[in-house]
């Protein structure tokens, strides 16, 4: 049983202490709900830019999007200059970038300096041109998305 102190209507240091834990419990669960939230909502935009994509390009978007979403789910889509773009901890890693939509002649898929691709060479590409890959240039860009996403922060 906890102890009410001497003063009428006063709260023991015990009940102060439990209601400010469970005030700290409901901010916490309350930013999570809001992470969760804005999660949702940098995918639906991120999705709904891609719907937005030419043909082609659209077609490309969406198999990176599964290709990202399967092989880096830690990755979390969001608008990286109005493109979709793949984020650890706020940083995007990977993006891709529409080449019709750009007025390019080919679309982008690239790597940011958050990337986990260093070469002990010292040269490695952090942009690749896209134009109606083959299988085997998506199994190359699938493993690429690997690397990436790998924990770099070593």
């Amino acid at each position: 049983m906890t102890k009410r102190s001497d003063a009428a209507g006063e709260f023991s240091a015990q009940e102060r202490a439990a209601m400010k834990e469970r005030a700290a419990e409901l901010e916490a669960e309350a930013k999570r709900a809001k992470g969760a939230e804005k999660a949702a909502a940098d995918e639906a935009a991120l999705l709904a830019r891609i719907e937005e994509m030419p043909d082609g390009d659209r077609q490309m978007a969406e198999r990176l999007h599964q290709m990202v979403a399967t092989i880096a789910p830690d990755l979390s889509p969001k608008l990286y200059y109005g493109q979709p773009g793949y984020a650890r901890a706020g940083k995007v890693v990977v993006f891709f970038r529409s080449g019709q939509m750009d007025k390019e002649r080919y679309s982008t898929f690239g790597v940011s300096a958050q990337a986990a691709l260093d070469d002990e060479s010292g040269l490695w590409p952090t942009a690749y041109a896209l134009i109606d890959p083959t299988e085997k240039a998506w199994e190359q860009l699938g493993e690429i998305v690997r690397r990436a996403a790998g924990d770099n922060s070593a």
